[in-house]
């Protein structure tokens, strides 16, 4: 299958070198590739937005609009990477992969922006039925993007300058040269992670072994994902996968709350989802691991908004 996106070589770098914006009291605001025009106006604009009711579609648009709409990423003519969880043969009411209803709201909004969007997973079960039975396949291909099974010839030794544990590790090329990544986890039960969110889901863009990552599992996570951070992450908190993740497959596991998380500080947006899940985010290592190496924070930061759609 022909690779869905195009990139210049000569202007991204494979190791894509990032930058830290500020607020004016010099506390980590967020991480991104490019700067933002509103950046300067961080400290009082909605950085984490939680929004609960309406439909996906509703609360993705909603969450958008707060973050400071579509504009702000120029997304016109990007490649554009929507990575959602689609690990699980599983449909989506046994709550194990992101929704597909909001897996096409977020493809059709970057889509109809102007944007070329990738959409695909590293899978655990079989990818052909994954991709499938989550119903993510055919949501995101009606919604205009292109729905690619990952290939072994695609994934590029990246290296992990800040690498504690790990000094580099296989990435897929799709993702880590594209212009713009949107993390879309599911909000779930982890076995390991014990709740997992958007940084255990950059685990679906990672080659090699994966099974070594989850010795030392904290800090090996973070040594991967330090240098591949999304530009935005959106939390699909539409059902839980509250026990017996992160496979799940009995519907008696699942709380169906209608809720989503979105931001642009990673480690925020995770702990944000902890929160809701019931869990304190303090007590999960890999976030603890990652607001000691100043990838974000975990308290709620001054920009944290939530929005109850009637």
């Amino acid at each position: 299958m022909k690779s869905p996106l195009k990139y210049d070589n000569t202007i991204q770098s494979t190791d894509r070198r990032r930058f830290m914006l500020t607020t004016a009291a010099g506390t980590a605001a967020m991480l991104l590739p490019f700067r933002l025009p509103w950046a300067d106006e961080l400290p009082t604009r909605t950085t984490l937005v939680v929004v609960r009711g309406g439909t996906p579609e509703m609360r993705f648009e909603t969450a958008l609009k707060a973050l400071g709409g579509m504009a702000q990423f120029r997304p016109s003519g990007k490649n554009v990477v929507v990575k959602p969880n689609i690990g699980w043969d599983r449909t989506p009411e046994q709550g194990a992969d992101t929704d597909p209803e909001l897996v096409a709201a977020v493809v059709k909004s970057f889509v109809s922006a102007g944007a070329l969007v990738g959409v695909f997973d590293n899978t655990c079960n079989t990818a052909q039925r994954c991709y499938a039975n989550s119903g993510i396949e055919a949501a995101a291909k009606q919604a205009g993007a292109e729905v690619s099974f990952m290939r072994k010839q695609l994934f590029d030794e990246l290296e992990l300058p800040d690498g504690i544990l790990l000094k580099s590790w296989p990435i897929y090329r799709d993702y880590h040269k594209a212009d713009l990544r949107i993390n879309l986890p599911i909000l779930k039960h982890h076995g390991l992670a014990e709740v997992t969110g958007g940084l255990k889901n950059l685990m679906g863009i990672m080659g090699g072994e994966r099974s070594e990552i989850h010795r030392s599992f904290d800090k090996k996570l973070i040594d991967v994902v330090t240098p591949i951070l999304p530009e935005l992450t959106v939390i699909d908190a539409r059902r839980m996968l509250m026990r017996n993740g992160p496979q799940g497959g009995n519907l008696e596991d699942v709380k169906t709350i209608n809720t989503l998380i979105a931001g642009f500080d990673p480690v925020a947006v995770d702990a944000e989802g902890a929160r809701i899940f019931g869990a304190v985010p303090a007590d999960l290592g890999y976030l603890v691991e990652a607001q000691r190496r100043g990838l974000g924070e975990i308290e709620r930061p001054a920009g944290y908004q939530e929005i109850n759609l009637t």
